[in-house]
């Protein structure tokens, strides 16, 4: 009987052993302050990962860099990336594949007493702009003044590059006569005041661009989801959970306050509300679509943005319904 009983109790302990190991691991690295902490932290406080048969891990870094390197070297199985940048490591032969995530792009905002009320007022002015002279929104922004104005936005105003941080506080202070930030930088500038001049959204459109089209998401390998199957649309599936649950329920945002960084319940109002208008529309990214906004920062960023990547790589984005 007591035979019996221990190889009951070992066979079971096996059994869930062999259960766990079938169970994959995704290592996410992500940067530590990064706004997608929000939905993976969601994801795994609702047990959205283990509802979808996987278990995720969060690795976070000091800068994004890092987490390209982790991802690359096998140290991560996902990392953070516009897809601009994926296409461009895939026209290099990485094998890398894009996971919707936002949408969310932000725009050109001004002091609260500026009198400009088009890019057209924005001559002679200082604008701040972080991410760099190829910075999508920067680049979309200029094929806008040039169309709508006939504006050589670059040539007609002095620009200042630097950190997320740094344009933040250097606006607020009243230094600049504009400022082109990330998004979630943007929501707490117009929480103290700033409005918002133009959009990237609307400049898009006016472009012939679809501003629907997520540009930021998850980056996965092919060897990954090969040995995985299924892990990419498990992957989405959990993240569309956790943002379904973010647009809709007030309450799943309290747990993320503090790692929201806020100051004022403003700041956190206009987080959540542009957090919310950057989830993209469900489904797989519109090709077409893609291919023209590739074509557009092919010709405003050149080589230095967009590599070989002078069309849509074949496999580009993931499987995904």
């Amino acid at each position: 009987m007591l035979i019996r009983t221990l190889m009951s109790f070992i066979f079971a302990f096996a059994s869930a052993g062999y259960v766990a190991a079938e169970t994959p691991q995704i290592r996410a690295a992500i940067l530590k302050t990064g706004t997608v902490n929000w939905e993976l932290d969601t994801i795994k406080r609702n047990g959205f990962d283990t509802a979808n048969a996987f278990e995720l891990i969060v690795q976070p870094f000091a800068d994004n860099g890092a987490t390209r390197v982790a991802l690359a070297g096998g140290e991560a199985d996902v990392a953070v990336a516009d897809w601009i940048w994926v296409a461009r490591q895939r026209a290099a032969g990485k094998d890398y594949v894009f996971i919707p995530y936002s949408k969310a792009v932000g725009g050109l905002v001004v002091p609260a007493d500026s009198p400009a009320q088009s890019l057209t007022d924005m001559v002679g002015q200082t604008i701040g702009i972080a991410g760099g002279p190829l910075d999508k929104s920067w680049l979309i922004l200029q094929a806008y003044a040039q169309q709508e104005y006939d504006i050589q936005l670059a040539a007609s105003t002095e620009q200042v590059f630097g950190a997320p941080p740094l344009i933040f506080k250097t606006a607020l202070q009243g230094q600049l006569g504009g400022a082109i930030n990330f998004w979630h930088f943007l929501a707490k500038m117009k929480a103290a005041g700033m409005r918002e001049l133009v959009s990237v959204a609307d400049a898009s459109r006016a472009l012939g661009l679809n501003p629907d089209t997520p540009l930021l998401g998850y980056v996965m390998k092919d060897s990954f989801i090969l040995e995985n199957p299924d892990i990419a649309q498990k992957f989405y599936n959990a993240s569309r959970a956790a943002k379904a649950l973010l647009a809709n329920d007030d309450s799943a945002w309290e747990p993320l306050r503090k790692q929201m960084n806020v100051t004022t319940d403003k700041q956190y109002e206009m987080l959540r509300a542009d957090f919310r208008a950057g989830i993209p529309n469900e489904g797989a990214i519109d090709k077409a679509d893609a291919d023209r906004f590739l074509q557009l920062m092919a010709e405003l960023g050149g080589k230095k943005l967009v590599g070989a990547a002078t069309n849509l790589p074949a496999g580009l984005f993931a499987e995904i319904e």
